[in-house]
């Protein structure tokens, strides 16, 4: 279609790097791929981290690799952002000077 898109993610690789190569390596994949990208983004996004987060653990214990990650990722669509995070990977918007609140991290001591 004619509307413009992109893609940004940054991972944090926690008891070695293998989950965040991976992540970085897939995620973007899963993203564009999926069937609701169009119609809801917002949809794509959690299915994708899902999808991305199952296909490393079958590899995992295939490999018996023992790394995770958290992550963050954001997708514009036109003229629309939207956000998605696994773990306590935070993001910031600054607009016009000013730090806005997208999300509340996860914390261990946070239901």
């Amino acid at each position: 279609d004619d509307v413009d898109r992109a893609f940004f993610a940054v991972f944090d690789g926690h008891g070695g790097v293998d989950a965040a190569n991976y992540s970085a390596t897939h995620l973007h994949v899963n993203v564009g791929l999926h069937q609701e990208i169009v119609k809801n983004p917002a949809e794509a996004l959690k299915c994708s981290f899902q999808k991305t987060d199952e296909m490393f653990l079958f590899k995992a214990k295939r490999e018996k690799l023992r790394s995770g990650t958290t992550g963050v990722s954001a997708l514009i669509v036109g003229n629309k952002l939207h956000i998605a995070w696994l773990g306590d990977s935070q993001v910031m918007l600054v607009q016009q000077g000013k730090a806005v609140t997208l999300m509340e991290p996860h914390k261990p001591e946070r239901e």
